[in-house]
């Protein structure tokens, strides 16, 4: 017997099947019909109906008022959380995004490399509701278009590099979104020589990002902290000038704690 067939033999379908179903449901949109969670979920109907009810029973699903949508509950996020709580990165960062937050930066985040896009393990936010960015613990954002991601991916190798960016469409999110590869590689070079990355509206519009890593002993990116301001308050150069050097501080203040412990570990990781 081959190892596919160990490994399928030991596998359970219908946990499996379970997973396909809360993965159909997305940010974009949390609330879905029978039928769409079955096509999402690559599902018979048959089989999406005892699942989404089995999901139901446990309370990982709710009804939507009256109607024939399902979504998500939040008892899904205490899955997430139970396994971030345990980061000593969440632990050790959460004061150190606190002395970030200020009057030129609105929001600092902690983030962490998950196949090709970044998960926010951390973040403290005073302002940006007033350009629609609504980022929480858990939200994800592709790689290639992110400040945080490029910080992360800049420390990997070139075939990680590829492998990261060629895993999902590059699809432009602003005017100034990156997605030829070649100048996404160029940027990241850039990045690497730097030991910052700065995303200028590349994200979302009206927003500027620096980001940076945070390594172990080893230089091996363990995750990377961000800062945020809205372009309507300064420049990108302005506020690359200004924020580079206590973003670059508060990035080896949280390697240093974390190699005092120890080290640690990322709670998501590159797969």
């Amino acid at each position: 017997m081959d190892e596919d067939s160990k490994a399928g033999k030991s596998v359970v379908q219908s946990l499996a099947k379970g997973f396909q179903v809360l993965n159909a449901f997305t940010s974009e949109e949390p609330e879905l019909v029978l039928a769409d969670v079955a096509r999402r979920a690559a599902l018979d109907k048959g089989t999406t109906f005892r699942l989404l009810n089995t999901l139901l029973m446990l309370g990982y699903v709710e009804k939507v008022g009256d109607t024939r949508r399902f979504r998500l509950t939040l008892k899904c996020l205490d899955l997430g959380f139970n396994a971030i709580a345990r980061s000593e990165l969440r632990t050790q960062a959460r004061p150190i995004l606190r002395s970030l937050v200020g009057e030129m930066n609105e929001a600092a985040s902690l983030a962490v490399l998950d196949g090709s896009d970044i998960v926010y393990v951390e973040r403290i936010q005073a302002g940006l509701v007033r350009l629609g960015v609504d980022v929480r613990i858990g939200s994800r954002a592709p790689v290639y278009s992110t400040a945080v991601g490029q910080a992360l991916l800049a420390l990997l190798p070139v075939e990680t590099q590829v492998e990261v960016l060629e895993a999902q469409p590059r699809i432009k999110r602003t005017e100034t979104t990156i997605t030829d590869l070649d100048a996404l590689l160029e940027r990241l070079r850039q990045v690497k020589a730097a030991g910052y990355a700065l995303s200028n509206q590349e994200n979302a519009p009206g927003l500027c990002v620096l980001a940076a890593p945070v390594i172990d002993r080893d230089g091996v990116p363990l995750a990377a902290i961000s800062v945020a301001a809205p372009t309507m308050r300064m420049s990108a150069e302005a506020f690359e000038r200004m924020g580079v050097a206590p973003l670059l501080r508060a990035a080896a203040q949280l390697s240093r704690a974390l190699e005092a412990m120890g080290g640690a570990t990322a709670t998501v990781s590159n797969r």
